[in-house]
């Protein structure tokens, strides 16, 4: 009977808020696309760095390491104080969150590339920036694909709580559900970020196994 309840009021919901559900899915995705770039345009390059320098690479691991133990929530928290509430300190928080998946798939993706197909390159006479172009980052890509999709996932999730510091998005459904005790709300927040999170593991997933054919079917010696 709840069960029952609960589908009606959602589907009132939807027929009669559906626009600004809309929005909040916008404002989703928005923000973690854009995350997602930022991350990526200070992760590839400094993972590629940490690569080719030891000492770039333990900073990594070691800034990697660190943040897995603190949760997303409180690292939110803390960066209030600096960085205060709304877009952009949101977008930074996430940027922070995202950064380590994506830093230890790089380095362990360009650390993978086998010496010998650089050393089958050279013999061909490529110079470096032809092996990085055309042998280093296609075989490395599968490692780094996943560390995106990592990345990715994580923004979805911790996008939500964001909303504490006026991110907007989903996080806006669940916790307005919490504040009035209405589970409406919460179920339609928390299962519309389960299903973004769900299709960009597939998504990503399906991408990753076509790179990793490609590269089978061109790189085998």
């Amino acid at each position: 009977m709840g069960g029952d309840c609960l589908i009606e009021q959602i589907c009132r919901y939807f027929q009669t808020n559906s626009g600004q559900y809309w929005q909040y899915v916008g404002q989703h995705i928005t923000l973690t696309l854009v995350t997602l770039a930022i991350s990526m345009m200070i992760a590839l390059p400094l993972g590629y760095l940490g690569s080719r320098n030891k000492v770039v690479a333990n900073f990594c691991v070691a800034f990697a390491q660190v943040l897995r133990i603190i949760p997303s929530l409180a690292l939110l928290f803390l960066l209030i104080p600096f960085i205060g509430t709304g877009i952009i300190p949101a977008l930074i928080a996430l940027v922070v969150l995202a950064l380590p998946p994506l830093l230890v798939n790089t380095i362990l993706g360009f650390n993978e590339v086998s010496p010998l197909y650089k050393e089958v390159g050279t013999a061909l006479g490529m110079n470096s920036q032809q092996l990085r172009r055309q042998i280093e980052v296609p075989l490395a890509l599968p490692y780094i694909l996943n560390g995106v999709k990592l990345a990715m996932v994580e923004i979805i999730a911790s996008a939500t709580l964001a909303t504490y510091i006026g991110a907007g998005g989903l996080g806006t459904l669940i916790f307005t559900g919490l504040g009035l005790y209405d589970m409406t709300y919460v179920v339609i927040g928390a299962v519309s970020v389960a299903i973004l999170s769900l299709l960009a593991m597939t998504s990503f997933d399906y991408l990753i196994r076509k790179v990793q054919k490609h590269d089978e079917t061109n790189y085998s010696i």
